[in-house]
């Protein structure tokens, strides 16, 4: 395929085809490099833990067999301070290359699936190109010009969100954790004490950056979804986006869960989770998020917050009105009076009204509008409830088809 072939948009269902199997291979390719370097990643690492072993056995021994040899516990001791170091880095490495290897296995099923529906569509008869006949679909037809721009837009969007976001959060991770390394690898021959609290710090470094590569996986694609499903999934997000928000999600679940099928899942994954991500964004004072399983899933996700209203300077006091004499008929209050006495509700309602739209934690409009569009994709029903406050998302729980 050209260059001119690979940047311009598919004109026909069969282009489209033919360029989502050309990514498949290139994913196949890419998946085939990264087992490569997890591999290798392993091996380097399975090494520096045995030298590191080893190194630290001599330096037990040296100390017991010979203390006073200072130089040579030195030379072990910065030896398994190195070995240690590049153990770690190989460790955190396996993990990210893996994670790396998993969403790009998803990506490539993914595309893989679409290649294959495109490919009837615009292929010699069968069962797919009826369905799309009856559907009123024309296979030949070319792909508008403004949907193959859309594609791309889409994918390159994608593509450099999650480029910016490696590049920003573990990237730049491990950039420092190579400076901290080399600064341990001086003070080792230098200043041995003052080593053993970079070393500490340099594993805090390592640790810190590989549960932050964890909640990017988890953010861009949640193993855990399709290992044990939507429940597990919804409940960690809950958990992890609270955490990190500094407020605490009240989770619950009623009924008898169940797996859906993946595509619906993932639809309702995402929703709630972007849902959950704008509502903390308004940094309200109580977040719920609830399912309800029954013939068909509920779920309800509400956002309160409790604010004390500002005290506000009271009107001018009304007179009350005089008493009225026993058996005497109801008179109609002076004008004047009944102003002032109005005039002192109109307040009171003002101010109770106010309180009540600061205890209101409204959905975005922009949010809204992307889970309306992404719930009518995946058939489910989509309602926003006390004034945007609170999200309810309506689908029928079947279970999905067995293999």
């Amino acid at each position: 395929m050209t260059d001119t072939e690979t940047t311009s948009p598919p004109t026909s269902l069969a282009q489209l085809s033919s360029r989502l199997v050309d990514d498949v291979r290139d994913l196949d390719r890419e998946l085939g490099e990264v087992d490569l370097l997890v591999e290798q990643a392993k091996t380097e690492a399975a090494r520096h833990v045995a030298r590191s072993s080893a190194a630290s056995d001599k330096l037990t021994a040296l100390q017991v067999t010979n203390p006073q040899d200072t130089t040579q516990a030195l030379e072990l001791s910065a030896q398994l301070v190195t070995l240690t170091k590049r153990a770690a880095l190989m460790e955190s490495q396996v993990d990210v290359l893996e994670g790396k290897r998993r969403a790009l296995g998803r990506y490539r099923d993914a595309l893989a699936e679409y290649a294959t529906v495109t490919a009837d569509l615009s292929g010699g008869g069968g069962p797919d190109r009826d369905i799309a006949a009856g559907a009123g679909l024309d296979p030949d037809a070319p792909v508008p010009a403004a949907v193959s721009r859309l594609i791309l837009t889409m994918q390159e969007d994608l593509r450099r969100e999650i480029s910016r976001a490696m590049h920003d959060g573990p990237a730049q991770s491990l950039t420092n954790i190579v400076l901290q390394a080399q600064i341990v690898e001086h003070l080792v021959t230098h200043d041995p004490v003052q080593a053993q609290g970079e070393v500490r710090q340099l594993i805090a470094m390592v640790q810190q950056t590989l549960d932050a590569t964890k909640t990017f996986i988890f953010d861009v694609r949640p193993m855990v979804l399709d290992d044990l499903g939507l429940l597990a999934t919804l409940r960690r997000a809950a958990r992890e986006r609270g955490r990190r928000a500094g407020i605490e999600i009240e989770f619950d679940s009623m009924g008898e869960d169940r797996r859906l099928p993946s595509e619906l899942e993932s639809g309702l994954f995402r929703i709630v989770d972007d849902a959950l991500a704008a509502f903390l964004d308004l940094s309200p004072d109580h977040l719920s998020l609830k399912l309800e399983w029954s013939a068909r899933l509920e779920v309800r996700l509400a956002a309160t917050r409790a604010v004390e209203p500002a005290p506000a300077a009271a009107p001018a006091a009304a007179p009350e009105p005089p008493p009225k004499k026993k058996g005497a008929k109801e008179e109609e209050l002076p004008p004047a009076l009944a102003a002032m006495i109005e005039e002192r509700e109109a307040h009171d309602r003002e101010i109770a009204e106010a309180a009540r739209l600061q205890t209101i934690v409204a959905l975005p409009e922009a949010s809204w509008r992307e889970i309306q569009t992404r719930a009518a994709s995946i058939d489910v029903t989509a309602h926003l409830l006390d004034e945007g406050s609170q999200l309810v998302l309506l689908t029928e729980a079947t279970a999905p088809p067995e293999a």
